[in-house]
């Protein structure tokens, strides 16, 4: 592997984004390992908050990120992913039916009222816990899924320690109170992020949690989107609300502008209306946080070293960049990108002009920002025994 250091092409664009005066910074947490240098701890009326690259996990906001609080319904994004990954593997379909269990049927809060022994899609009531937060929609996925809620709460477990998510507890599927003699459930903005990363793989997830309204039981009622923020911010396609009296006002965002999408949890807001302000400066703060550097101009560009030729005519051949490569960088950051260059130690003769023969990856922190694939310059001849003797 060999690495180009960029620094020289990049020196001129080293001028920090001023960002908004409301948003003190202090770095009063240190950063987790791999995380850019310095991430800021931003001021707001949240007890936590964090926002993060959703494709590269990249930290651009960590405040008490890591301090354990309870989720509220913000806690259903999981119950909604172990549906929908067994829904992706095949081991269920959206068209089956689930029949209402009285225990279903008896839960309070958001709901959509369902009564014991009625029976819906798993289509219909994904979209009743995903746009409603309804809580008696995630008793009943949750009992046809895995036969109880008590071992579907053990499948949220296994799959939070799967995605990283260390400070995670969960006790319930749908993130109510604990009643007594039950255990709240507890995570942390950071883990919540990491939760939210995962779903929006999922496009079906992310066409609920931006839909306002939506018809159920045959039009006979209405599923309302708590969030505000939908359609009122631009890209923003979810992901989940939650409150609870013990929890405050949270949400975890989620947005895209100009190819880059960004995740974004507050916890602990006092107000449904300070939890859509701070989650839109938060983004905001995020997108401009970024800035587009074109690493590889265009395709065909010739490396300055050549790759060893095995059994050719030629002993070495020149390569290239097979496409161009531009990259969303933090500010600041834009003269610390590498290239790394993926290649063997000899390829194999004959091949053709623009044979890909390895990968050419853009690197920040050690974290790969994207790739684009090394092809030969010229063709490659397979040499006669003394070419081959000689080389």
């Amino acid at each position: 592997m060999r690495k180009m250091d960029l620094r020289p092409v990049f020196a001129f664009m080293t001028v920090f984004l001023a960002v908004f005066p409301l948003m003190s910074l202090a770095q009063t947490e240190a950063p987790e390992a791999g995380a850019w240098a310095e991430t800021p701890s931003l001021a707001g009326e949240f007890k936590s908050a964090y926002v993060m690259d959703a494709e590269t996990g990249v930290t651009l906001v960590a405040t008490q990120a890591d301090v354990r609080r309870q989720p509220a319904s913000m806690l259903k994004m999981m119950t909604e992913l172990i549906v929908l990954e067994h829904i992706a593997d095949g081991d269920m379909t959206l068209a089956e039916e689930v029949k209402v269990s009285a225990k279903a049927s008896r839960m309070g809060g958001s709901q959509v009222y369902l009564k014991h022994g009625e029976v819906f899609t798993v289509e219909e009531l994904l979209k009743a816990l995903a746009i409603h937060s309804a809580n008696d929609a995630a008793v009943a996925l949750a009992e046809h899924l895995a036969g109880s809620t008590d071992a579907f709460v053990d499948l949220m477990n296994m799959r939070a320690v799967e995605l990283g998510m260390r400070d995670t507890d969960f006790h319930s599927v749908h993130g109510l109170p604990a009643g007594r003699g039950q255990k709240p459930d507890m995570t942390t903005a950071r883990d919540l992020a990491r939760l939210g990363q995962e779903i929006v793989k999922h496009p079906m997830a992310l066409e609920w949690a931006s839909t306002k309204t939506a018809p159920f039981r045959g039009g006979k009622f209405t599923l309302y989107n708590p969030n505000k923020l939908v359609g009122n911010y631009r890209g923003l396609d979810g992901i989940k609300t939650g409150y609870t009296g013990g929890a405050g006002f949270c949400v975890t965002a989620s947005a895209t502008q100009k190819g880059k999408r960004l995740i974004s949890v507050v916890m602990g807001c006092p107000t449904d209306r300070a939890r859509a302000t701070e989650t839109t400066r938060l983004l905001t703060y995020g997108f401009n946080a970024y800035t587009q550097v074109t690493v590889i101009k265009q395709p065909g560009e010739v490396l300055p070293d050549p790759v060893k030729i095995k059994d050719g005519k030629v002993k070495t051949a020149q390569v290239a960049y097979g496409e161009s490569l531009t990259v969303s960088v933090p500010r600041g950051q834009e003269d610390a990108l590498t290239v790394e260059l993926m290649l063997p130690e000899a390829v194999q003769a004959p091949q053709t002009l623009g044979t890909e023969v390895g990968r050419a990856v853009v690197k920040l922190d050690g974290r790969s920002l994207g790739s684009v694939p090394v092809i030969l310059a010229e063709e490659v001849v397979k040499g006669s025994w003394w070419d081959r003797l000689l080389n």
